[in-house]
């Protein structure tokens, strides 16, 4: 009785961090289009992966810990740093570009892509009714971004491409050496930027511009929350149940919705709304089903 009662505050705390960690990210979103408005948007991530990578760098080096080990160099390690510039880049083109809450809600989607591609690409077993959840939560986006009708803006497939950028990112943190670590994954993550901006810069040749008080605050605070909303993650993480944790992830799109409507004056459609209840949906579903399956081996 008293380890279920442990365990339960628990889940009670690391749900709590997770709760936390998503607003934060929500947050840094805000912060990123907010300079994204008075900034080319290469200088955009290029300072905020300095930013950010300072941070990571302090906190290795307060820990004692290397800023770089030889698996760094490891083929997993080069496949997610391919996977990160990419859905850095997009996922920030797509805030920049596309209301906010529209870019947060697609990102969602991004657990049913891993599931998928842990099916595909690491052969884990994914039974006929999350393969299933898996579509009707694709036909969620589908149904966002209505291809095919005066609603549909091909910007909108810069957050789908961000989408499977961040997946891919995920399924090879997988298979990434345990050497690498949380802070190290961090630090390299924020380099990714870095690499993403100056790739964008390159391509879009545009100048460097002096950031205003409002661009340099917003960078300022897009990096202390994207630090912080890192730090409650890996909290949660390892505070509660995966299980009873993770189905909170879905609350960053409440506050993507709610920071879009109320700060950038974005509404939301039906179809938006539809789709996201499907995506949520199908997510929901897999986990419970993944958790089911996991007690029944």
């Amino acid at each position: 009785m008293i380890d279920t009662a442990i365990a339960r505050k628990a889940d009670l705390i690391g749900s709590a961090f997770m709760v936390l960690a998503m607003a934060l990210f929500a947050v840094e979103d805000a912060f990123i289009k907010t300079a994204a408005l008075t900034l080319p948007i290469g200088q955009v991530l290029i300072l905020f992966g300095l930013g950010g990578a300072c941070v990571f760098a302090a906190l290795l080096r307060l820990n004692g810990m290397a800023l770089f080990v030889p698996d760094v160099l490891s083929r997993p390690m080069r496949i997610r740093a391919v996977f990160e510039v990419t859905g850095r880049l997009f996922y920030v083109l797509a805030i920049a570009m596309i209301p906010l809450s529209a870019a947060t809600v697609i990102l969602q989607a991004t657990p049913l892509v891993v599931v998928a591609g842990a099916a595909i690409v690491f052969g884990e077993t994914v039974g006929w009714r999350r393969w299933t959840a898996i579509i009707v939560g694709l036909i969620g986006v589908i149904i966002i971004i209505q291809p095919g009708t005066d609603s549909f803006s091909a910007l909108s497939l810069l957050a789908i491409i961000g989408m499977f950028g961040f997946a891919g990112r995920d399924l090879a943190s997988r298979a990434a050496p345990a050497s690498i670590g949380t802070l190290r994954l961090g630090l390299y993550g924020f380099c990714a930027v870095i690499v993403a901006g100056a790739l964008y810069t390159l391509w879009e040749g545009a100048g460097v511009i002096r950031p205003t008080l409002l661009a340099a605050l917003s960078l300022l605070g897009a990096v202390g929350a994207g630090v912080a909303a890192y730090a409650s993650l890996m909290k949660a993480m390892r505070t509660g149940d995966v299980s009873a944790v993770t189905p909170f992830r879905y609350t960053r799109l409440l506050f993507g919705i709610g920071i879009g409507t109320l700060l950038f004056g974005e509404r939301l459609t039906t179809a938006t709304w539809a789709g996201s209840a499907l995506i949520v949906l199908s997510g929901l579903f897999i986990m419970w089903r993944g958790k089911k399956a996991a007690a029944q081996t």
